[in-house]
């Protein structure tokens, strides 16, 4: 369930050339002037006390190093045209430091540029915007708990660490919810798909608990790993010995008094037939036991085509394909969408995506199969995940509108909460009031 620091080498000030001394100019000899030179000065003679002589990098006043103003008679804008040859009309030299004007391949570079990100903003600030026009509006009457409402638990309920008591607190706060089925964390998987007993050896005593404190409500092992499709290391689906003993374990935990399997594998490429393969084969044996095949599931592409996109960028493909999606809803009992991580910075935008994965999810699973959008139960800031903005009241709202729109009726729909350790009280009370009210 899914800080580049720059650092910035700041170059020493070079606005100002250090001061100098005023240099004395050489003494003119009879030597020819070079092309583009001043004429030669009629005398030798030294400046005049309080004459100055230029210092280099400054503009000449005048054509070439003529004799002190004083001595040179009317100025030299009123002497006429220069001579051929003398006082060329190039324009002077920058002063040193002075920035330079960009030349056409900057300036053409700066136009490449510009274009490419209006190429990349455009899109991106358009599809936002939609988000946040696809959370306006008010949901429909009814869009509320359905009693098809999950949550995850994590690992201390089956190693030991929760006792009877903690589970009669559990069952106070769910009474009265509409939460039906927990995922209880029973992995991980070995990366060859193998399941060690010792990871869940309390389940008996959990499951007996819940049956007594919370009739009708089911437990689920929830099983997980990592999948080596982006690293060396993990699960390798395409091979059928692993495939098997994915199966050979949910075997074990549903003997362990189980009533159903979450399986919870990532980073899940979309368009993977080995999945697809895996789950067939999972689902012969949950059918033949009676118990309930469920899956969390990747987020819906936000525009066509996006997860080819983002994989070929990023080299992580985190959505599947909405057809992807339907493939996978026809194979299970039971799908939950992962629809949180969204590196949306607003609640509005959280919210508007939201509802439209709430609606393309709606458009690809079977009413025979139970849909249940995530919320988010956990408080973490980092990349991808904004605490102030992925809350429970703006995805419960998100919801409600996304199920409003594409199938206010739909029955075998609910909520799922992630996760029972990282929530707060504020979280149930946004789901109790937000959406599991009566």
């Amino acid at each position: 369930m899914e800080a580049e620091r720059h650092d910035r080498n700041t170059e020493p000030n070079r606005a100002t050339p250090p001061d100098r001394a005023p240099e004395t100019p050489p003494t003119p000899t009879a030597t020819p002037p070079a092309r583009g030179d001043a004429r030669p000065t009629p005398d030798a003679t030294p400046p005049a006390p309080g004459d100055v002589a230029p210092v280099p990098g400054d503009v000449p006043s005048g054509r070439g190093d003529g004799p002190p103003a004083s001595d040179a008679g009317p100025p030299a804008s009123d002497a006429g045209p220069p001579a051929a040859g003398v006082g060329d009309a190039s324009p002077p030299p920058p002063a040193f430091g002075a920035p330079r004007p960009p030349g056409p391949r900057r300036r053409r570079l700066r136009r490449v540029l510009g274009a490419v990100l209006l190429v990349l903003v455009l899109p991106l600030l358009t599809a936002e915007t939609a988000l946040r026009v696809n959370y306006t509006g008010s949901p429909a009457p009814g869009t509320l708990t359905r009693d098809k409402d999950a949550l995850w638990l994590g690992h201390a309920w089956v190693d030991g660490r929760k006792s009877d008591e903690d589970a009669r607190a559990l069952a106070e706060r769910l009474r009265g919810t509409g939460i039906r089925d927990l995922y209880v964390h029973a992995g991980p998987l070995e990366h060859d798909g193998t399941l060690p007993e010792a990871a869940y050896r309390k389940a008996g005593r959990l499951v007996a608990a819940v049956h007594r404190e919370l009739p009708g409500v089911r437990v689920q092992a929830w099983l997980g790993d990592v999948l080596a499709t982006e690293g060396p290391d993990g699960l390798r689906l395409e091979r059928a010995a692993t495939r098997a003993a994915i199966v050979a374990s949910a075997r074990d935990v549903l003997a362990a008094g189980f009533e159903g399997t979450h399986f919870d594998l990532e980073p899940l490429h979309s368009g993977d037939r080995d999945y697809l393969s895996l789950l067939d084969d999972l689902r012969a044996l949950t059918r033949a036991q009676h118990a309930v095949l469920s899956v969390a599931a990747h987020q819906i592409d936000p525009l066509p085509g996006f997860h080819s996109f983002w994989g070929t960028t990023t080299g992580h493909p985190k959505w599947w394909s909405q057809a992807y999606f339907g493939q996978v809803a026809r194979r299970v009992d039971q799908i939950a969408v992962m629809s949180y991580d969204t590196m949306q910075p607003l609640q509005s935008l959280y919210g508007g995506y939201v509802a439209q994965q709430t609606s393309l999810a709606l458009e690809v699973t079977p009413e025979t199969t139970d849909l249940l959008m995530g919320l988010p139960f956990y408080h973490e800031n980092r990349f991808g995940h904004w605490a102030h903005a992925e809350t429970v009241p703006a995805a419960v709202r998100g919801v409600r509108l996304g199920l409003s729109r594409t199938d206010a009726d739909r029955a075998r729909f609910g909520v799922a909460l992630y996760v029972d350790f990282a929530a707060t009280e504020a979280d149930w009370a946004a789901y109790r009031e937000g959406w599991a009210r009566r």
